[in-house]
C-alpha cells in the first residue's frame, strides 16, 4: 500500500463527506418553506413560523460557511505540511513517544478549538442572541471553554497515554486491553457523569417537594420504577431551550429536568415527558445503546490494530517518520466512512426506540400531554417541522415531530 494511494483515499473521503453533507443540508433547506402538516397547524402562528424559517435559514447559511472553513483548514494542513510541522515541534520537545503524542494532539485539538472560537462566539452571541435563545454571559462562555480544555487535557491525555503504553507493552494486541479499559471507563461515566462532570458546568438541585414531585413519584410507583433521584439543572444559565434526560442505571439512575422545561410545560406534560424517559429504561434502550457503543468501539480498535503498524498510514498525512499518533490521524479519516454507516444504523435504532418510548408513555400515562409537550418544545426551540426525508435518514436520532404525533394519536 503506497502512501500516495493512502493520501488520495484520505483526500477523496474528506471531499466526498463534505459534498454529501452539503447536498443533504441543501435538500433540507429547500423544505424550510413547505406548508406545515395539518396535525401541526397549532404549533406556530404566522409570525412565529416566519421566525422559525428565518432561524433555520440563518443556521443553514452559517453551517455552510463553517463547513467550508473546516474542510479548507484540514486540506491546508495536508497540502502545506501542517501535520509535519506539529510533529517536528513534538519531537523537539521530547524524545518520549507518549509525550510526543500528547504534544501533537494537544497542539492540534486546542489549536483547532481556538480557531473555532470566533464561530462559536458568533453562534452564541449573534445568532442565538438574535432569536432570543442565548442566556450565556461572556464570562460563562470563557470559563466553559477553559473547563473544556482542562478536561480534554486531563481525561484525553490520560486515555491517550494509557493507549500508547498498551501499544508499547502488547504490540498489535493493544486493542484488547484498550477495549477493556474503554468499556470500564464508559460504564463508569454512564453511572457517575451526572455526579462528577455536570456539576463542573451546571448547578443541580433535588426537585423541591410539591405537586410536581408528588405526581412524578406516583407515576413511577404505578409503573414499578424505583426513582430516588429527581434533579433540576439550571439550563437557563445558558439558553432558553428546554430538555430532560435520564442517566445511569441501578441505584445510580436519575432523572434530570431543565429548569426551562419546568417553566415551559404544565405538570401533566412534564410527567408525560418523564414517562417517555422511563420507557427508554423499561425497554432496555439504555443498555442496548451502551452495549452497542462498547461493541462498535471494539470493532474500531481491532481494525486500528491492523493499520497502526503500516507506515503509509502515517506518512500519508505528510509527517517525515511513522508514529502511533500520526497513524491515529490517518486512520481516523480512513475509518470515517465506516463510522458514518454505523451512525446511520444507530440513528435508525434510536428513531425506533423513540416510538417505543412514546408508546410506553401513551399506554402507561396518556398520549395527549405528551403530544402537547412535544409541540411546545418544538415551538420554543423553533425546530424544523418539515425536514427532508433524506436528511432525517442521515442525521435524525429522533423521528420528525409529525411522525411522533401521528404515532401517538394512532
Amino acid at each position: 500500500m503506497d502512501k500516495t494511494f493512502v493520501f488520495y483515499c484520505i483526500l477523496f473521503i474528506l471531499i466526498a463527506e463534505f459534498i454529501l453533507a452539503t447536498v443533504m443540508n441543501y435538500l433540507n433547506a429547500k423544505r424550510f418553506k413547505d406548508p406545515i402538516p395539518e396535525d401541526l397547524n397549532d404549533v406556530y402562528n404566522a409570525e412565529e413560523y416566519e421566525k422559525s424559517q428565518a432561524y433555520k435559514l440563518t443556521n443553514y447559511k452559517f453551517g455552510v460557511f463553517t463547513s467550508i472553513f473546516s474542510l479548507a483548514l484540514i486540506l491546508a494542513f495536508l497540502f502545506f505540511g501542517g501535520f509535519a510541522w506539529v510533529d517536528n515541534v513534538a519531537q523537539i520537545i521530547s524524545e518520549n513517544i507518549i509525550i510526543q503524542a500528547l504534544v501533537f494532539f494537544g497542539i492540534i485539538m486546542i489549536g483547532s478549538d481556538i480557531l473555532n472560537i470566533p464561530f462559536s462566539y458568533y453562534q452564541t452571541f449573534i445568532i442565538e442572541e438574535k432569536f432570543g435563545f442565548n442566556k450565556t454571559t461572556k464570562a460563562t462562555f470563557l470559563i466553559d471553554k477553559l473547563k473544556q480544555w482542562a478536561m480534554t487535557i486531563i481525561f484525553g491525555g490520560a486515555i491517550l497515554s494509557l493507549v500508547i503504553w498498551f501499544f508499547q507493552w502488547a504490540g498489535t494486541n493493544f486493542w484488547v486491553y484498550t477495549w477493556a479499559f474503554v468499556a470500564i471507563f464508559t460504564l463508569f461515566m454512564n453511572l457517575f457523569y451526572s455526579k462528577l462532570i455536570v456539576p463542573l458546568f451546571n448547578k443541580q438541585e433535588p426537585l423541591e417537594a410539591g405537586s410536581l414531585k408528588e405526581k412524578i413519584e406516583n407515576y413511577a410507583a404505578q409503573v414499578g420504577f424505583d426513582l430516588q433521584n429527581i434533579f433540576v439543572i439550571n439550563g437557563s444559565k445558558r439558553s432558553t431551550k428546554a430538555n430532560a434526560y435520564f442517566s445511569g442505571f441501578g441505584k445510580e439512575k436519575r432523572v434530570t429536568l431543565y429548569d426551562t422545561l419546568i417553566n415551559d410545560l404544565e405538570e401533566e406534560e412534564i410527567v408525560a415527558v418523564l414517562a417517555h424517559e422511563i420507557g427508554h429504561y423499561k425497554r432496555k434502550h439504555i443498555i442496548f445503546n451502551l452495549a452497542t457503543s462498547i461493541v462498535l468501539t471494539g470493532v474500531m480498535l481491532f481494525i486500528l490494530s491492523l493499520f497502526i503498524n503500516n507506515p503509509e498510514v502515517s506518512l500519508a498525512i505528510g509527517v517525515e517518520r511513522p508514529s502511533f499518533h500520526a497513524a491515529l490521524i490517518g486512520f481516523g479519516i480512513l475509518y470515517s466512512p465506516i463510522s458514518e454507516i454505523t451512525g446511520l444504523l444507530m440513528n435508525h435504532f434510536s428513531r425506533k426506540f423513540e416510538y417505543q418510548a412514546d408508546d410506553y408513555a401513551k399506554n402507561t400515562y396518556a398520549a395527549l400531554p405528551l403530544v402537547t409537550s412535544l409541540k411546545k418544545l418544538s415551538k420554543n426551540s423553533l425546530s424544523n417541522l418539515t425536514p427532508h426525508p433524506a436528511y432525517v435518514f442521515m442525521h435524525y436520532s429522533h423521528p420528525p415531530l409529525i411522525d411522533r404525533i401521528r404515532n401517538l394519536k394512532a
